[in-house]
This record gives structure tokens, sequence and C-alpha cells, in this order.
């Protein structure tokens, strides 16, 4: 594993910490190594602040640990199951910020209300189903990948890059763990916006699909202009 992506997984973790987006020791960062079929996560339950990079655990896809001597986060089978289901992404960010939460907690996918969700997300951030009694007692972080896996369905997963677990909280992703942490907070500035306009009028419909496309296009599809080449 190289030592560059354990720093890019330390540095994301204490990004969610300092930005916010994760408060005490809630959520994780991971990302993978795809030749060499490695993922390297937080450590569970450890503060941010005392983190350091052998603090960091490496495991293979199926969940073996390979390096590190702390257990992993809780959510290792959740980030693994996205690692596998959606070859695209390089790393996973699971945070408990409040705005995404809070629609999470009410089992609310968030519309796309404007321009500025329409800039990084084609469409409503959806929410999952809620999990199964048995999903709950059983394998559950595996359960949880699962279901986020199926509410992307055939949806591309870098164009609508989060989902939110139902009753729990948000899990985002990109192709590199630096772009996962900016999808998170990204993700939680659209659901404060959201949560305000929805607020202010709470009719509000979505925004029309032309427009929608082509903010989202012109930073995200082949023939993009926004920004420098």
């Amino acid at each position: 594993m190289p030592a560059t992506l354990r720093d890019a997984v330390l540095e994301a973790n204490t990004a969610l910490f300092r930005s916010g987006l994760a408060t005490f020791t809630f959520g994780n960062a991971s990302a993978i190594d795809r030749d060499l079929g490695e993922v390297v996560i937080k450590p569970s339950g450890m503060a941010y602040t005392e983190m350091s990079v052998d603090d960091l655990v490496v495991t293979d896809l199926d969940g073996k640990v390979l390096q590190g001597t702390r257990r992993p986060s809780s959510d290792l089978a959740t980030h693994l199951s996205l690692y596998r289901a959606f070859p695209a992404i390089g790393g996973v960010v699971h945070t408990h910020s409040r705005f995404a939460t809070a629609f999470a907690q009410a089992g609310r996918a968030i519309p796309c209300l404007g321009t500025t969700h329409a800039d990084y997300f084609r469409g409503a951030i959806p929410v999952t189903d809620p999990l199964s009694p048995d999903v709950i007692r059983g394998a559950y972080e595996a359960g949880t990948g699962e279901a986020i896996v199926q509410c992307v369905g055939n949806h591309d997963p870098l164009e609508i890059p989060a989902v939110l677990v139902d009753s729990h909280a948000p899990f985002c992703w990109g192709r590199s763990v630096t772009a996962a942490v900016e999808t998170a907070a990204l993700l939680e500035e659209i659901a404060q916006l959201a949560y305000l306009t929805l607020t202010l009028a709470p009719g509000t419909e979505g925004i029309v699909t032309v427009l929608r496309d082509r903010h989202f296009l012109r930073k995200h599809g082949r023939d993009a202009y926004y920004g420098q080449s």
C-alpha cells in the first residue's frame, strides 16, 4: 500500500473533523488501491485529533486485515460493498453532518431544487428503503451497503455520488477520497439550502430537467467547459 494513499486517507479523515462534517468520533473515510485490491480506512472509534498514518487499517475487499494493529471502522463492510459495486470510485466518506442527516432521519430524499444542487448532483439525493429487522439483527453494515447499491440502481454513481441511509446518515463517494470529502461538504451545503427553501416555500417543485442537465453537464459532461482545461 503506497504511503501516499495512507496519507490521503489520514488527511481526508482529519478534513471531516476540521470542517465540522464529523464531530467526536462520528464518520469515517476510506480509499482503495484498485491495482492491489486493498482498502485503507479509519480505525474504529478513534478521535480524529489523535490519529496518525500508523493507526489506519488496510484490508482486502473481503475485509481481511492486511496491515495495522487497530480495529477497522465498524462501517468497513459498507465501504467494501460500494467499492465492489462501483468500480469507478476510489474513495468513500460517511458523515453524520447535520442537515443531510436530518433528511435521512426523516426518510426524505433531498430534491434538486436549484442550480447549486444541479452543479454537482444530476438529480435528487435518494434515500434508501428502511432496512429489514433481519438485516439490522444480522449483517447490518453489509446490508447497509447493499441498500445503498440498490438505491443507486442503474444510475451512474458518479452523477449521484451520495445516498442517504434511512434513519441513519449519508454515505458519499468520488474518484478519490479527496473527491469524496468534497462530495460530503457539497451534500451538506445542498441539504441546508433545500431545508431553508422548503421552509420558506413548502410547495417548491424541483428544477426543470433541461436546466438541471445544463448545469451538471457544463461541469461534468464530455463537453464540459466550466473551469480551466
